[in-house]
């Protein structure tokens, strides 16, 4: 009887893959060849199981399976006791390799691909939004001027905030969305209309962002002080927020908070940056005791378009995956107390449970924080080629327990006399973040509240997310490792930046930029001008002044400290306060 050219083609790949077992081309040509043949997934299963069984660190013959069992799961599973027998013997195989070579990362890839099939996170959600749900704040509102000023609770107690233009009304996704108008997120009130209201998105990289602010615009007339106002805002109420992948956000959200709104002849919280610059550290600082009955409401998620029975069901399955899984990474730590791979596994699980349990909102009732921080470190010891990757994974599970409620906010609080810009003779009320050795910035959405904000002394060389926070003012990020001015691009974003601290960093060491082509060019973005950065300039001062508008262009800083930076000379100084016209003190001189 005769072949097929296909079954040429696979006897031929079964002697390549007999004289080299791992030859990804080969497994590549292989999935090619069954999928032109319409070969049974079951028959192909079958021959990786075979060549796993020959040498469980095959990675080549792991990767094939997880491709054949991914068409499998979507096309021929319906239910889920189907996927949870499939998957449950998967998990028995890939056990077996492990405690073979509790180091060889084939089959602790494979394991991590499984878990990313069973324990998918929770869905794309609105995670925090600003005003917070439930909350009220108190606008004196001057008519003439059109400004606000903002009373609002915080950790602090009350605070608040001057708005020249608005308050600004922030959503936090959490993850990446495009397509937030005035269509997809409705805000009502006596006061406003959402068809009014313009959608920002709070990031250098184009229409999708986690974060999206608009700008509440209270009307010279049809309002009455001494009122209090509601304003109602649901979100994905009609399809049209798009994620990353393309799909619609699929998680309708409803919130609400009041405006108590008062006419006022305009009190400035700006400061007095005439008198003397704001003191960012010394005697000035003391410990802030919380007020217990103040903290941002949490956001209520209760109009989640979710089937509970069948998200019962699959919270059910996930947990007894977790529980099962935890017990085999400790089982072979107690073989082999330093695997990284089981410390990395075991981390990630844990991290998985506590947000199973509680749902990643509740971060205040995570059970196991300490000991994934704990194995972190270890990582850091005993694997110091990732190192870099152990410790931003240590800063974001160590913001994530700061954030997560007033009792790990507290030793944070600090208050400072009033007697720099910014002040205005009253008590700042600072978060501080400092000497904490973070590298990377994260979990950001429980902090929209935050006006002044000092994370010095750490190891940040990106501030990337820090956008999220539209309220700030006052931003400490000396003493870190940050390379060049195009580093605080994002900071372009926060219109209400007013003092910045940038002292004792790396800016000017490199001539090489790092992130400049993450950042859209001088020559290329309309909303700079060439004239700006190119006339009269040589080389040298070109390229600084192209990072320093990329960095700076737009805001309106009142005060500036760099000293401690190779790049602060006096040319640099001089374009500074070019690009900065409001400019008042710069390294605690004034520049006038």
């Amino acid at each position: 009887m005769g072949y097929s050219s296909l079954d040429h083609e696979f006897q031929l790949l079964d002697q390549l893959l007999k004289a080299d077992s791992r030859n990804f081309n080969a497994w590549n040509y292989r999935r090619f060849v069954a999928d032109m043949k319409k070969s049974r997934d079951e028959d192909e299963l079958k021959f990786t199981t075979k060549k796993i069984n020959e040498n469980f660190s095959n990675y080549s013959a792991w990767h094939n399976r997880s491709a054949i069992l991914s068409h499998m799961l979507k096309n021929k599973y319906g239910g889920i006791s189907a996927k949870e027998q499939e998957m449950t013997e998967e998990y028995e195989l890939v056990r077996q390799a492990l405690f073979t070579d509790t180091e060889d990362q084939s089959g602790w890839f494979y394991h991590l691909w499984l878990l990313g099939q069973k324990i998918a996170p929770i869905g794309p959600k609105l995670e925090m939004s600003w005003p917070c749900n439930g909350s009220q704040l108190v606008i004196d509102f001057n008519e003439q001027s059109h400004a606000y000023v903002s009373d609002f609770d915080t950790p602090f107690g009350t605070d608040h905030c001057m708005f020249s233009e608005g308050i600004p009304l922030v959503l936090h996704f959490s993850e990446p969305v495009k397509g937030v108008n005035a269509s997809t997120v409705s805000v009502n009130s006596l006061l406003l209309q959402s068809e009014s209201l313009v959608w920002r998105p709070i990031s250098p990289h184009g229409l999708q962002a986690k974060t999206w602010v608009t700008l509440l615009k209270l009307p010279s007339t049809n309002f009455r002080a001494g009122e209090t106002y509601t304003v109602q805002i649901r979100v994905a109420d009609t399809l049209g927020i798009i994620l990353l992948n393309g799909y619609n956000f699929a998680c309708p959200t409803a919130l609400n908070f009041s405006l108590d709104i008062h006419t006022m002849t305009i009190r400035s919280t700006g400061g007095n940056f005439e008198t003397v610059p704001l003191a960012w550290e010394g005697e000035n600082f003391s410990p802030l005791a919380i007020d217990e009955n103040k903290f941002p409401i949490e956001l209520h998620l209760g109009n989640l378009s979710i089937d509970g029975s069948e998200n019962q069901e699959n919270t059910r399955w996930q947990q007894e995956t977790l529980d099962r899984e935890i017990k085999v990474c400790r089982e072979l730590l107690e073989i082999e107390m330093d695997s990284k791979w089981a410390k990395l596994t075991l981390a990630r699980l844990l991290i998985g449970q506590d947000m199973l349990s509680d749902g990643s909102i509740l971060r205040s009732k995570r059970k196991h924080t300490d000991e994934v921080l704990q194995l972190f470190n270890d990582l850091i010891e005993i694997d110091p080629s990732h190192a870099e990757y152990y410790k931003d994974q240590f800063s974001l599970i160590l913001l994530d327990k700061v954030s997560s409620g007033k009792q790990n906010l507290q030793e944070y609080f600090w208050d400072s006399k009033g007697t720099g810009s910014l002040s205005n003779g009253e008590r700042n009320k600072w978060l501080r973040l400092h000497g904490l050795s973070l590298s990377r910035l994260g979990c950001l959405d429980q902090l929209l509240w935050v006006q002044r904000l000092d994370i010095s002394h750490n190891r940040l060389r990106s501030i990337d997310g820090l956008e999220a926070l539209q309220l700030l003012g006052c931003l400490n990020l000396s003493h870190n490792l940050l390379a060049n001015f195009t580093a605080l691009g994002p900071l372009r974003q926060i219109k209400t930046l007013r003092a910045l601290n940038i002292a004792d960093n790396k800016i000017g060491a490199h001539t090489v930029n790092s992130t400049r082509f993450s950042f859209p060019s001088a020559l290329n973005n309309s909303s700079i001008s060439n004239a700006d950065t190119t006339r009269d300039a040589d080389e040298e001062i070109l390229e600084i002044s192209w990072e320093i508008t990329i960095a700076f262009k737009g805001l309106h800083l009142r005060q500036l400290d760099i000293a401690g930076n190779p790049a602060n000379d006096e040319k640099c100084r001089r374009l500074l306060m070019k690009t900065l016209p409001s400019l008042k003190w710069l390294d605690g001189t004034s520049v006038n």
